[in-house]
């Protein structure tokens, strides 16, 4: 059977039964510039910037929420549909607060690089006399409501990507915002800070609280590794700074988390800077003081004790306890160190309490 096909800019283009306009032009190599549209979710057409031409349609069309059908004739850079798009964007501009030059997301902001493709110069609309007050009452996440578009990212990644069901879209008209349950802070709410609504967040109304000042995009450098505190895998990117690290990112499409993180893994790096880390080996003496000594020292010390107890007590008088920053391969060797060596199954891992 023959695939399917529609005419796209004037070029025969196959496409998937299922498929939305602009899932297929995309594959097609089209870009289509959206806000809104949020991979793996139900498409909302919130922010009418993937608007096209359609043929025998009386108006424009959201492509991010309308399937492609055969013989489906489709523009996406005719010149009523660029006309359009630039207002829209001048729209969404004129929505809110938008300082690039004292906001986070300067460089990292998807209006902002739609409104220089669109080659806006000036703000044609009256901007709101007021806007909600920012909320940065948590150490985590900012919430900028004045630089808010509504665009429902951020209530797409909530409730349909980790499915924590913490934020929604609420009232109506000029008085619509992204609330909680009782439109209280996050701290009041069922948020578990995972920062998957800031993850997505295309402008900068979600940013990260302890990344305020610690460098802009094109300062600081991707390095992608994994996540130190489980087993899972986490795929994550630092952004780093003169070798500090500023933020951390989820590696979109990456295994095992597809773009997620925990509050630990996206926020929990402040211990690598900590005064209080231990930088070597300490052996508490008999008075209760510590003092320092070599790895050698230390686990030969260590070795001798396991020895003396063991053989005094038996095997069953030693137990192990696995990190929970340790990979799935360090905490196997553990348990087989205890179960092998030790003679003993008391052996657990940290998380599990």
């Amino acid at each position: 059977m023959a695939e399917p096909t529609f005419i796209l800019n004037g070029k025969e283009t196959p496409f998937n039964p299922g498929q939305t306009i602009l899932e297929a032009a995309r594959e097609a190599g089209v870009t289509i510039p959206t806000l809104c549209h949020l991979k793996g979710t139900t498409p909302t057409g919130a922010c009418r910037v993937c608007l096209v031409a359609a043929k025998g349609a009386r108006s424009l069309v959201a492509s991010c929420s309308t399937p492609v059908t055969p013989g489906m004739e489709i523009r996406t850079d005719s010149e009523r549909v660029l006309r359009t798009r630039k207002l829209v964007v001048e729209l969404l501009l004129s929505s809110g607060h938008h300082n690039c030059i004292v906001c986070e997301a300067n460089g990292n902001c998807r209006l902002q690089d739609l409104a220089y493709e669109c080659r806006i110069t000036e703000i044609k609309f009256p901007l709101p006399e007021k806007c909600y007050p920012t909320e940065d009452e948590n150490p985590l996440i900012v919430r900028d409501f004045s630089r808010c578009i509504l665009c429902g990212r951020c209530v797409q990644a909530c409730n349909e990507v980790v499915v924590n069901r913490a934020i929604t879209l609420g009232y109506r008209g000029s008085e619509s915002k992204v609330v909680t349950g009782g439109d209280g802070p996050y701290t009041d709410s069922e948020c578990v800070f995972c920062g998957q609504c800031v993850e997505v967040c295309p402008v900068g109304a979600l940013t990260e609280k302890k990344a305020r000042g610690m460098g802009r995009p094109w300062e600081t450098q991707k390095i992608r590794t994994t996540c130190p505190y489980c087993g899972v895998g986490c795929q994550q990117l630092l952004h780093v700074k003169n070798g500090r690290i500023a933020k951390v990112t989820a590696v979109e499409g990456a295994e095992p988390n597809q773009g997620r993180l925990c509050v630990k893994g996206r926020f929990g790096y402040d211990f690598l800077y900590s005064e209080e880390r231990l930088k070597t080996p300490l052996i508490r003496q008999e008075s209760g003081e510590f003092r320092e000594a070599s790895w050698d020292e230390a686990l030969d010390l260590v070795v001798a004790k396991f020895k003396g107890i063991i053989e005094k007590h038996g095997p069953d008088a030693v137990a192990g306890v696995s990190c929970a920053r340790s990979i799935n391969e360090d905490s196997y060797q553990m348990q087989k160190l205890f179960r092998a060596v030790f003679k003993t199954n008391n052996i657990d891992h940290c998380a599990r309490t």
